[in-house]
């Protein structure tokens, strides 16, 4: 049995309790300024209470002045809806579940709200903290999510992206690793690698670690995606992944363990690490939304985040209706300034003694993307650590360049010992002047000219396989050039997932519809095998339309995220199609 604790958050007086009107009722704790909503349902004399926070991306929740019921209210982020008569949001459909608190009643007539925990796993055996001599903990940036802790006579790296692209030729990386990154990860002790998105899970990186190194210790969360899928499927030979349950201390030897917690909002995915050397706890929370639900240690002595935004293809992938330049310039700049404060108050609130903003510093660098290089603007580490010097000066910060090495014990030691921190050599090349392109992207076109795409009939068997229906949405997806001009002999098509079916116009009834303009190779790419969406979406390798202009969660979540896990049989359906056959698979995956 998993032991829970009960923390009570906020209090109302029997008068204020008297007070509640029927609906939504928005309530602020004037002692550390947070917000809950309590629902009043009187004709069933029900009272349910949540926090003013959107799962999707933590935004504040306000009167939906749509809904006269006052039933649903509406985030200031992105507009998402949530009806708190029964804690389910509602726009998008089919998405999230908000989390409950308990609603307790007082003698005296008033009432607390109680939020029902789990024991904070991290606090299990717990480890005073033994003094670190110098040179004894060391933290070598490399680039992006990219570090390297030295733990004694240990090494730990992480999130190895070290070459390539991510997100098939999306994302380049933005700052140039030391001349040594590769053969210090061939030579790690251990790797914890974060989650399956490319810039984290990284195939050119791991590629030609398995060639040196087949055997190293890699650690992954027990997420229901498998973090590997994708490269086991691409024979990549690494022989030593060890999946490991959340919120268990790992013990690496006497002085040294970790332990990996999931996201709340993606626990299919997304994961962050804790790791406890002598006592002192360095928390990396990646790209996780909400990890472990929004619980996590403080005053630990070193704190990672993600920091930048611009990692999704909203909005600057969309064309059509509102989404001029202009719109996006303003909608972009607005959210990046609300990503560095939220980033600062979370940082604030958990007081670690040092904080490095990383797992941001990528590029669109490929010259077709210059749209998007030139519109997606990003935070820089340096603007949000000026934020959190200002709303909590006694936090040291820390921008790290590649190759810059941070001495935890020096620095906790004295926050303001300039040797604390040693930067590369004045010499270093920081920023990337040239990346591979050719060899990455004719890898992609490689797919192209596959044979299965000879077969026009390849377009029912892929989406067959990828098992998405009963939803009112068609989709047209256009194969185009780099420049998202048609491609002569390329595929044009709808499908209707409503019954999985592929009309040759629009239907008359009243649906929604979404148009893709995919780029060819990158599509092609993604079908032949049988990858997730992102990218497509993520890597910016497509333009998208939509009518109405609303975000649909439950196709986007399963292209993105519930793709079936073994890729196309592509072998027995080209049997089937050389000799005119015709060849399907159901939902189950099984061939007939």
């Amino acid at each position: 049995m998993t032991s829970t604790s009960a923390t009570v958050l906020f209090s109302l007086d029997a008068e204020a309790v008297g007070s509640l009107k029927e609906g939504a009722n928005f309530k602020k704790n004037p002692a550390d300024g947070k917000c809950y909503i309590i629902y009043k349902d009187k004709s069933i004399d029900v009272l349910k209470a949540c926090k003013n926070q959107c799962k999707h991306q933590g935004g504040l929740f306000i009167k939906d002045i749509e809904d006269l019921d006052g039933r649903t209210v509406k985030c200031t982020k992105h507009n998402w809806k949530l009806n708190v008569s029964t804690m389910e949001y509602v726009n998008p459909p089919d998405s999230f579940t908000q989390d409950e608190l308990e609603v307790e009643f007082l003698d005296d007539g008033g009432l607390q709200l109680v939020e029902l925990s789990p024991v904070d796993p991290w606090l299990a055996d717990p480890r005073e903290p033994v003094e670190l001599q110098e040179g004894e903990v060391k933290v070598t940036y490399m680039t992006h999510a990219c570090v390297e802790l030295q733990l004694g006579t240990t090494r730990f790296m992480f999130d190895p992206w070290l070459k390539g692209p991510a997100f098939a030729r999306g994302w380049w990386l933005l700052h140039e690793p030391p001349a040594d990154a590769m053969d210090r990860l061939c030579s790690a002790d251990l790797i914890y690698i974060s989650h399956m998105h490319s810039d984290h899970l990284s195939y050119p990186t791991l590629k030609d670690l398995a060639k040196r190194r087949p055997d190293v210790p890699i650690y992954v969360g027990d997420t229901s995606r498998p973090v590997f899928w994708y490269l086991e499927q691409s024979q990549v030979p690494l022989t030593n992944i060890n999946v490991v349950p959340f919120g268990v201390w790992q013990n690496v030897n006497e002085h040294l363990r970790f332990m990996i917690l999931m996201d709340n909002v993606h626990p299919e995915m997304d994961t962050c690490i804790i790791v406890d050397y002598k006592g002192h706890m360095i928390l990396n929370s990646v790209d996780c939304t909400r990890p472990n639900g929004g619980r996590l240690p403080k005053n630990v002595d070193l704190m990672m985040s993600d920091f930048a935004g611009g990692a999704s293809g909203f909005p600057m992938t969309f064309f059509g209706g509102k989404y001029t330049d202009s719109w996006k310039g303003g909608f972009i700049k607005n959210e990046r300034k609300k990503l560095l404060n939220y980033k600062s108050g979370l940082v604030k609130s958990l007081e670690p003694k040092i904080y490095c903003p990383f797992a941001g510093y990528f590029v669109e660098a490929h010259p077709s993307d210059r749209y998007i290089r030139e519109t997606n603007t990003k935070n820089r580490a340096d603007d949000l650590n000026a934020l959190i010097n200002k709303v909590a000066p006694d936090i040291k910060t820390w921008t790290p360049k590649p190759g810059s090495v941070l001495d935890l014990g020096l620095a906790l030691r004295d926050p303001t010992n300039s040797e604390a921190i040693t930067d590369p050599p004045a010499d270093a090349k920081i920023y990337k002047d040239r990346w591979d392109f050719d060899f990455y992207v004719n890898e992609l076109n490689s797919a192209i000219g596959s044979e299965i795409f000879r077969h026009k009939s390849w377009i029912q068997f892929y989406y067959s396989w990828a098992g998405f229906q009963d939803y009112n949405l068609v989709m047209r997806v256009i194969e185009t050039d780099d420049n998202f001009e048609p491609v002569s002999g390329g595929y044009d098509y709808l499908v209707d997932f409503l019954d999985q079916s592929f009309p040759t116009a629009r239907p008359g009834r009243e649906h929604s519809y979404i148009e893709l303009k995919n780029r060819i190779s990158v599509m092609r790419s993604v079908v032949l095998n049988g990858r997730l969406w992102d990218d497509l979406y993520i890597g910016f390798q497509n333009h998208i339309s939509r009518d109405p202009d609303i975000y649909h969660h439950k196709f986007w979540n399963h292209f993105q995220t519930e793709l079936p896990v073994s890729r196309p049989e592509w072998d027995q359906f080209l049997e089937q199609a050389r000799t005119g056959g015709v060849l399907w698979i159901d939902v189950n995956g099984r061939l007939f």
